[in-house]
């Protein structure tokens, strides 16, 4: 299979035999499925849950061919995820019908009875093509927000710093969490930038929040995005430094400066790499590293209940 990971599919249709086909058919091709039979289904579950692909049926009420609750149905899909790829499909396809699903929002378009060779490749191209979408999505937010040089210099020729500069090659290629503490000035921020760029995400993003100088009010915002309308001033969707840093290391300066609440939505991320945006129920998934720095004594604010004892757990010392 040529698509990366086990690909999530959004199956829609009012036809129990047409679901179990498709269910037959891309279980055995490795993909992920879940099955609705109504619009409302439909939107419901990717208010829910990200998918890599929705196919979705075009007539769901009987003796109905017009397709008018399908295209309105497209119409809805592109407000709740403008990225989502979707192949439209009909027992009762035209044309005229074919060009205003693509109107809507539909990627592909395919008839029934399908073959199988085609719906596959038809799935496998737009989930390539929406997964390239989302990633260019992610690195233009990344580019905006974070123009900073993102490059690293690290020069360390005496005795001292050698267990340093070892740290940083031990550590750097590992995949673990990691706590770097030392007083202010002492070059945290340049160590986890060289334990990035040692690591395999060194090509991926890496997004670097001052967490001791977020207000209470703007931290899930900022570190999980938010939806439109969510609050006051959100004006539009906009993605968090979680999803920015899809796929390489977020850096959270001083770490010791979160309140207790926000230490338990951080570590939720950090344990199972799933969060929703403000105003948004939604779960959504990241592949992110974690580097956090401190010159605090974090295991003695966690003996005086100030730091969560978990959360600490989570993060290697360095």
């Amino acid at each position: 299979m040529s698509v990366a990971e086990n690909p999530r599919v959004l199956v829609a249709d009012d036809q129990p035999d047409v679901i179990e086909a498709v269910r037959l058919l891309l279980k055995n091709e490795g993909f992920r499925l879940q099955a609705v039979s109504s619009p409302a289904g439909v939107a419901a579950a990717v208010r829910a849950q990200e998918y890599d692909a929705a196919l979705i049926d075009l007539n769901y009420a009987r003796d109905t061919t017009s397709g008018t609750e399908g295209l309105d149905l497209l119409v809805e899909l592109q407000s709740l995820d403008a990225t989502l790829p979707i192949v439209v499909m009909t027992a009762w396809g035209s044309i005229e019908l074919a060009v205003e699903a693509m109107r809507r929002g539909a990627r592909d378009f395919v008839e029934k009875p399908w073959q199988n060779a085609r719906l596959l490749a038809t799935l496998r191209t737009q989930i390539e093509l929406g997964r390239a979408l989302r990633k260019s999505d992610r690195l233009e937010a990344h580019n905006h927000l974070l123009s900073a040089d993102l490059g690293v210099t690290f020069i360390a020729e005496s005795d001292a710093m050698r267990p340093v500069v070892e740290m940083i090659a031990r550590i750097g290629p590992a995949e673990t969490n990691v706590l770097i503490t030392g007083e202010s000035g002492s070059g945290k921020g340049v160590v986890a930038r060289a334990l990035h760029a040692n690591s395999a995400r060194a090509r991926s993003p890496f997004v670097t929040v001052n967490t001791g100088g977020l207000a209470e009010n703007l931290f899930e915002s900022e570190l999980f995005g938010h939806v439109k309308g969510a609050f006051t001033d959100a004006k539009a969707d906009r993605a968090g430094r979680f999803e920015l840093a899809e796929g390489g290391t977020l850096f959270l300066d001083e770490i010791a400066n979160i309140t207790l609440g926000q230490q338990a939505r951080l570590l939720r991320v950090i344990e199972s790499g799933e969060f929703e945006r403000v105003g948004s129920s939604r779960t959504r998934r990241v592949n992110v590293r974690v580097l956090c720095a401190t010159n605090a004594d974090l295991r003695a604010e966690a003996a005086a209940g100030r730091f969560r004892e978990d959360l600490l757990f989570r993060l290697n010392t360095v």
